[in-house]
């Protein structure tokens, strides 16, 4: 189980040349990944993002590639426009100021933009090993980081399904006597009325009990209830993604406590089915976090 927030960071050099990948993520309920390439990796691009959705099943990854190119790699060319202008507004600075001397082509050099850096163009396919081997570093240390958060997470989860198994456990245990104790209740209701040779075993209230037995009938939510519970152990289990899975149980989940707090007309019961519905809401916040 990993967490969808992580952060990781690879690099590789060879012959004077530099890469750098650094990752973060974010939640999100697919799969978004974000790109910042230098302009000699945007060919790469597509081979990136495949490598990406291997280690990414969900969340908001924003991924940025640094090239430093080895000395001597670049060459130097000048921008006459952006030099002639500041020879212009350094002139009418100097006239203005007072100041005595000239604009040296030294002092215009030092200005920004002025001297621009032109690196050769190259074969894409020659960044691709040292590019890969930098993006592979970061997800494993990002996926390190991940795999710790989730494990945090998975704890939590747990502790809210044993939560949400010891209530379901009590319902299963008062079940059976929700209906005995609506009988008593129903004769006792009949003998405050004044209504005289009503027995338990009359006719007329063995049918409103088989009634409300039926209509209050939980047996098959809580069986439900505790299949539920098994395949979340079975997603902590599992190596795969399962955040999709856990936000899909947290749906059937509460569709079964729902249920239960309808059907079963008990006050023991609708304590417990309070307490379903806290901890669920706990466990959806979570399961929201999780890849």
């Amino acid at each position: 189980m990993r967490s969808m927030t992580g952060y990781g960071r690879g690099e590789r050099a060879a012959e004077g040349l530099r890469i750098v990948v650094e990752m973060r993520s974010v939640n999100r309920k697919q799969a978004e990944i974000g790109l910042r390439l230098p302009p000699e990796l945007e060919a790469l691009e597509s081979r990136f993002r495949d490598e990406l959705n291997k280690a990414v099943a969900r969340g908001r990854v924003d991924v940025t590639f640094t090239l430093e190119q080895p000395v001597g790699a670049t060459t130097g060319r000048i921008n006459r426009e952006v030099a002639a202008a500041y020879a212009t507004e350094l002139s009418e600075l100097q006239r203005q100021l007072g100041l005595i001397g000239g604009v040296t082509l030294e002092v215009l050099l030092r200005c920004p933009g002025v001297l621009q850096a032109v690196a050769p163009v190259a074969d894409p396919e020659t960044y691709w090993p040292l590019a890969s081997a930098a993006l592979g570093a970061a997800v494993t240390v990002f996926n390190e980081m991940r795999s710790q958060e989730g494990a945090a997470l998975g704890q939590d989860l747990a502790e809210r399904i044993s939560q949400l198994r010891g209530a379901v456990a009590r319902i299963r245990t008062q079940a059976p006597e929700v209906t005995r104790r609506f009988r008593e209740q129903l004769l006792q209701r009949i003998k405050l009325a004044g209504l005289e040779n009503v027995s338990a075993e009359d006719e007329r209230v063995l049918k409103e009990v088989v009634f409300f037995a039926d209509r209050s009938d939980i047996n098959e939510e809580l069986t439900r209830l505790e299949s539920h519970f098994a395949q979340f152990d079975a997603c902590g289990r599992s190596v795969d993604p399962v955040g999709r899975k856990l936000d899909f149980l947290a749906q059937e989940i509460n569709r079964e406590v729902n249920t239960i707090g309808a059907k079963a007309n008990d006050a023991l019961i609708a304590a417990d089915v309070v307490l379903l519905k806290t901890e669920l809401e706990r466990f959806r916040e979570q399961a929201q976090n999780v890849e």
